[in-house]
């Protein structure tokens, strides 16, 4: 008998010594369901506090309560109103690679560089400009043409026909009778093609590309002739070294001191080294609003060389060459 008792105590004490062992099993498997269970409970505050969770097929129509309907209905519209912020576009002027030459007019460097170079003199009211245009041998009517309009619209401008004369014997010529520029414009085709502008008498000379080019008669809602009035003249984005003389040797084309009278404006405006011309007559309507008539003529210039000195084409130097390899490499890449 007692060795029975004894057996069936030992039974009993192992059994509980098992039964301990699962409850300690089962409180160490209650950790992670309960910390599942807080994390269910966080994601579904966080849903409700950004709003209401349906499943993907769900539809306002199917409430039954007309104003939770309604109620439902209104907040998702204010969901959809709430539409992202537009990105900026990629265009060539906002991607445009920084050029080193790249100046601040208001620097001393640059402020020293314009007092002592070429147009000095004019910027410092000691000359007055006096242009003479020529064209290139037997012109054709339309670059004639040309060439009469350009004449209207630059003050103290003379059209000459060059009669088989070479630049090199012009260039002394005008230099003799106190003209500050010569301006030679080249046709092919019998449509002008090419620009040369040549500062008199120590240069520089500037070959431009012309094409776009739009006669008065060829314009439309255009407005009457320019009067004689000198006009204002505005330089847009010439930032770089070479922008910077460019746009000088166009301001020096002109007076000093336009008549505001007349309400004439002649604008070049530089835009991926592409320069174009405009020549406004504007009227002010009230005090908020201006009224803009084109006069004409248009055209486009595009910098194919920038020569120090007068124009000589076999030993002259040069500042400033387009090379055909830079455009093709990037197109983001800009000179003026």
């Amino acid at each position: 008998m007692d060795s029975n008792e004894a057996t069936t105590s030992e039974s009993v004490s192992k059994k509980k010594g098992k039964t301990k062992k699962v409850k300690r099993k089962v409180k160490h498997d209650e950790a992670p369901v309960q910390e599942m269970e807080q994390a269910e409970g966080e994601e579904t505050e966080k849903k409700s506090e950004s709003g209401p969770c349906f499943p993907p097929t769900f539809s306002v129509s199917e409430i039954k309560n007309k104003q939770r309907r309604h109620s439902m209905f209104l907040k998702l519209k204010e969901e959809k109103r709430k539409a992202p912020p537009k990105e900026v576009p990629k265009t060539i002027e906002n991607q445009r690679i920084y050029d080193e030459t790249t100046v601040n007019p208001e620097d001393e460097e640059v402020a020293f560089d314009e007092g002592t170079d070429e147009f000095s003199a004019y910027f410092n009211r000691l000359t007055n400009p006096k242009v003479l245009i020529t064209t290139s041998d037997r012109p054709r009517g339309r670059t004639v043409r040309f060439c009469e309009q350009l004449a209207t619209v630059i003050p103290h401008a003379h059209v000459y026909y060059r009669r088989g004369l070479a630049l090199k014997r012009v260039i002394p010529q005008c230099v003799s009778r106190g003209f500050t520029y010569l301006m030679v414009i080249n046709e092919d085709r019998k449509v002008p093609n090419g620009l040369v502008l040549c500062h008199l008498p120590d240069g520089p000379t500037a070959h431009f590309k012309v094409s776009n080019v739009r006669l008065r008669k060829e314009m439309k809602r255009r407005g009457k002739d320019p009067t004689e009035h000198v006009p204002e003249v505005i330089l847009n984005n010439f930032t770089t070294r070479l922008g910077h003389s460019i746009g000088r040797m166009f301001a020096a084309l002109f007076p000093h001191d336009p008549q505001f009278v007349g309400r004439q404006v002649a604008t070049f405006h530089n835009q991926r080294d592409f320069i174009f011309f405009r020549f406004h007559r504007y009227i002010f309507k009230n005090e908020k609003k201006v009224g803009i008539q084109e006069l004409g003529p248009r055209f486009t210039l595009k910098l194919r060389s920038l020569q120090k000195g007068t124009f000589d084409s076999k030993f002259g130097e040069y500042e400033w060459v387009h090379k055909r390899h830079e455009m093709d490499s990037s197109r983001r890449k800009f000179h003026l």
